[in-house]
């Protein structure tokens, strides 16, 4: 919060950058694949602490980004076992619970996951509508691919870029 000349309090929003990047797991430990919330059947999972959502786990960390309230690691770290295979839609819940009780509203979070599969044009409406209601606020996300570089690109795994815009709670 900041003031102007005539003391009146201005309340100026803020924001918040998250990443998140998960390798896709071996064959020989397969796992399923949760992304943008939702579970993506026969394709391959991604390796992670809890169920390895970059979508969801960016969104999270964008929120505390823009509060200043610490990381994903902080609060879900691999230190706490009790987040092991832990959704990514709860831990964005649960980081919207905790932004909340810090003092912030969360006006929106807009995540783009940059992989070469899965497709994710046909589900976008359905994860929004679910990031979304874990978020209690507004959660858009776009997705592309890399054109052929780097680790998304040669299908090693998927990243996630978030930002968030919180405000002060009045």
């Amino acid at each position: 919060m900041t003031h102007n000349a005539s003391r009146t309090p201005v309340l100026l929003p803020r924001t918040g950058i998250g990443i998140d990047v998960h390798a896709f797991a071996p064959d020989s430990k397969p796992q399923p694949l949760w992304l943008g919330g939702l579970f993506w059947e026969g394709e391959q999972g991604l390796a992670g602490h809890s169920d390895g959502d970059p979508v969801a786990h960016a969104a999270a960390d964008a929120l505390f980004s823009a509060c200043g309230i610490g990381d994903l690691g902080t609060h879900f770290g691999t230190d706490r076992p009790e987040f092991a295979g832990a959704s990514g839609v709860t831990l964005l819940a649960e980081a919207a619970r905790i932004v909340r009780a810090a003092g912030f509203e969360i006006g929106n979070v807009a995540v783009q996951f940059v992989g070469n599969r899965p497709k994710f044009g046909p589900r976008r409406e359905e994860s929004q509508r679910v990031l979304t209601e874990a978020a209690g606020a507004p959660v858009s996300v776009t997705a592309t691919t890399s054109d052929g570089l780097g680790f998304t690109g040669r299908g090693e795994g998927i990243s996630a870029v978030a930002t968030a815009l919180v405000y002060p709670a009045a």
